[in-house]
């Protein structure tokens, strides 16, 4: 049984030929030769590599120094605008105040307290005072017949008259109180508008009579407005007569009514 060897590739046991031994001489000796070769590879390439390094070293260094001439110049100080200023006018001053005067103060009189002065000259009589005179011009002495004791000199015998009674208030017609006949009644001026207009209609009048009968006033309470002055001008014309309350003429109050008809 044949046993491989991964050296050689040869069986074990099996003699070296000829060209076996030759190429075997061939590669030690090319293993022998080889290692000067090498060292001295490496012994150049370090120093290279070094001076490279170096000089990629310097050249990071110096470019910038010497480009610095290009370099933007560096601004120290600091740029300013100046504006001039808006012109604006001074507001005017405040007039001046005017002084305030202190108001006058008038020093109130102050009642003196007279004391009593004997007089320089002592009088020999005394002279009644006048007093008022309530009489009347040619009066008789001791009053007149008919007076009151204890009355006014010279005052009017029997005394003053008495004064009239107030005016008795307007009654409303009604009742007891019946509506006066009339005396004059002046017809109402047809208005010319209202007859261009065909108008017809009635106007109803409230009005006070005094005592004597005569219309003192004059309301009105319904109608139409072309018809209602003329009414109101004829019942303020018109006269009754008095009308007697407890035999005493009284004025009054009553409705007048006013037609308007035409022909």
């Amino acid at each position: 049984m044949a046993v491989t060897v991964p050296a050689t590739g040869m069986p074990v046991g099996t003699p070296e030929q000829p060209q076996a031994k030759a190429a075997h001489r061939v590669l030690g000796a090319s293993l022998i030769d080889s290692g000067p070769v090498v060292r001295g590879r490496n012994g150049i390439s370090l120093p290279v590599s070094i001076a490279l390094h170096t000089a990629g070293a310097v050249a990071l260094i110096v470019i910038p120094v010497l480009m610095a001439d290009a370099n933007p110049e560096v601004s120290t100080g600091v740029k300013a605008f100046l504006v001039e200023p808006l012109s604006v006018t001074p507001p005017p001053p405040p007039p001046a105040a005017h002084p305030t005067v202190a108001p006058r103060v008038v020093p109130k009189p102050q009642p003196q307290q007279q004391a009593f002065v004997a007089p320089i000259e002592v009088p020999t009589e005394i002279t009644p005072e006048q007093s008022l005179d309530l009489g009347a011009e040619n009066g008789a002495a001791g009053g007149v017949e008919g007076g009151v004791p204890g009355g006014v000199v010279g005052g009017i015998v029997g005394g003053l008259p008495e004064a009239p009674p107030p005016a008795a208030a307007p009654v409303r017609v009604g009742g007891s109180v019946r509506e006066p006949k009339r005396l004059s009644a002046a017809p109402p001026v047809y208005p010319e508008l209202a007859q261009l207009a065909r108008l017809q209609g009635t106007v109803i009048i409230e009005a006070t009579i005094n005592e004597r009968g005569r219309v003192v006033n004059a309301t009105l309470l319904s109608g139409m407005p072309m018809l209602n002055e003329a009414a109101l001008e004829a019942v303020k014309k018109w006269v009754y007569t008095p009308t007697l309350v407890n035999g005493v003429p009284t004025p009054i109050i009553m409705t007048v009514t006013v037609r308007f008809r035409l022909s």
